[in-house]
């Protein structure tokens, strides 16, 4: 009896744990949010333009969007650097982890079946990239090489397709080491992100840009609607008003802009 009164007890605690470790709780607002007063973000840092660290603090396209999206619920948006692999599972949302997710995220059919997404806010395209002398000039000359990717990602489906020796890695700053050092032949990954690189190392140089189409949104878990219906309209005003055009010239620029 002892034994069954213990388990039973303990169960009720892991439970109550369970519960307050999702953090969610009812805003005043009426939203709910995994802290309240803010709308937590979850992002995966660094990912520039989209997303990367200055002074501290996570800067970028996507925290600008954060930001005003937040302002439009009468929160503050806090940003929270998480794995790619969870954001793009959905888990971090549906875990109550954050209350929205932008992070350079494409949309598709398997993510869109486990999260819902806001209005598309940039269009981009996939790019090979590679060291000055490589003789890799088209994606079929990807066969058999050795190729840095940020794992779950579209760069990283495009690559094992093209037939690659695919290496993952958990962002794009240990991707440009290894390509800087010779662990990988080339990079497969979104222009707009591999334009940062670019700028940083001329040595490096676009081998090809596949026409991928790719749509960048935000996304929410499925039963987030007050927040989808925000983030819709903030998205909307920003493209009307010009905002957006002018924060993709501040972090892309306009020969990288595809909207």
């Amino acid at each position: 009896m002892k034994k069954t009164l213990a388990l039973t007890a303990a169960s009720a605690l892991t439970l109550t744990l369970a519960a307050c470790g999702s953090g969610a709780s009812k805003d005043e607002s009426g939203l709910t949010l995994t802290q309240a007063g803010k709308l937590t973000v979850c992002t995966n840092s660094p990912y520039a333009p989209f997303e990367y660290e200055e002074n501290g603090k996570i800067v970028g396209l996507d925290a600008d969007i954060a930001s005003a999206i937040a302002k439009e619920l009468g929160l503050e948006a806090s940003m929270l650097s998480v794995s790619f692999e969870g954001i793009e599972s959905g888990v971090a949302l549906s875990s109550g982890q954050c209350d929205i997710a932008l992070a350079g995220i494409s949309v598709t059919p398997e993510r869109s079946s486990v999260m819902t997404f806001s209005e598309v806010y940039f269009k981009d395209n996939l790019a090979i990239l590679v060291p000055a002398g490589s003789n890799i000039k088209s994606p079929e000359d990807l066969a058999g090489k050795k190729v840095g990717v940020q794992q779950a990602t579209s760069g990283e489906d495009y690559a094992q397709k093209a037939g690659a020796e695919v290496i993952q890695y958990e962002d794009y700053g240990l991707i440009q080491q290894a390509i800087q050092t010779g662990q990988i032949e080339a990079v497969v990954g979104n222009l707009s992100v591999l334009s940062q690189m670019l700028t940083s190392d001329s040595s490096l140089s676009v081998a090809a840009e596949i026409e991928s189409g790719e749509e960048i949104a935000a996304a929410v878990a499925q039963d987030q609607t007050q927040i989808l219906e925000a983030a819709n309209k903030t998205i909307k005003a920003m493209q009307e008003d010009g905002r957006m055009t002018q924060l993709q010239e501040k972090y892309i620029g306009a020969a990288q802009q595809k909207q």
